[in-house]
């Protein structure tokens, strides 16, 4: 495992990045203390990233498969339209707790429906046309959730996926994880597409920003 960015220019961009909103620290503060996969964590610099692309968007339907402690979901709701609702899938219980009880305190958590079980099972029940996904669960199902929800995602509608540089190890010679080995195969699979744009950053543990054509 390596560091993929610099830490001092990831503290650097953090420093002229605006502030998180109470919550989200409080959030933060008690995942990186308390949870034993804190590292999933969205964090500051990737959870503003979050928000400012929804703002731009302004989707009335985000989907998000992984909700973890709920950092993200709420970054991600802040530019819901008005009537905009977004879905968030946890495998979880005890996450999924921990998240509903912050979605409550917070002044978007009427917009936030929080679905607790398998995500390849709730996507098909969900009967909504996306404008916004976001993918961040188990690696090894992140074709299978892609090809799940691509048919209804919008035209111009944006899938962003997660962790798509996987610690570096996408990087080295030999790939050995189960995981690593997941996403290089996600990596192709989106590359050869021709339904889609995408442009992968290097944000964090790496963010695949995909348009549907």
């Amino acid at each position: 495992m390596m560091d993929i960015v610099d830490p001092h220019a990831q503290q650097y961009a953090e420093n002229y990045t605006s502030p998180e909103n109470d919550l989200l620290k409080e959030i933060a503060d008690f995942t990186y203390a308390n949870h034993p996969k804190a590292h999933m964590l969205s964090g500051h610099l990737q959870g503003k990233f979050l928000e400012m692309i929804s703002c731009m968007i302004r989707p009335r339907r985000i989907l998000e498969i992984g909700t973890f402690t709920g950092y993200s979901a709420l970054c991600l709701a802040k530019g819901l339209a008005e009537d905009g609702e977004l879905h968030t899938l946890e495998l979880r219980e005890e996450n999924a707790s921990r998240a509903q009880g912050y979605f409550e305190r917070s002044a978007l958590g009427k917009k936030i429906k929080l679905h607790i079980g398998d995500a390849v099972k709730i996507i098909g029940e969900l009967d909504e046309t996306w404008d916004l996904v976001f993918i961040d669960a188990d690696k090894e199902n992140y074709v299978n959730y892609f090809n799940q929800v691509f048919p209804k995602v919008r035209p111009n509608g944006f899938i962003l996926a997660d962790n798509v540089l996987f610690h570096g190890q996408v990087l080295e010679p030999v790939i050995k994880g189960k995981s690593a080995r997941s996403i290089q195969a996600f990596n192709d699979f989106i590359k050869a597409r021709t339904d889609t744009e995408q442009v992968m950053t290097t944000l964090r543990d790496g963010l695949y920003i995909i348009r549907k054509c």
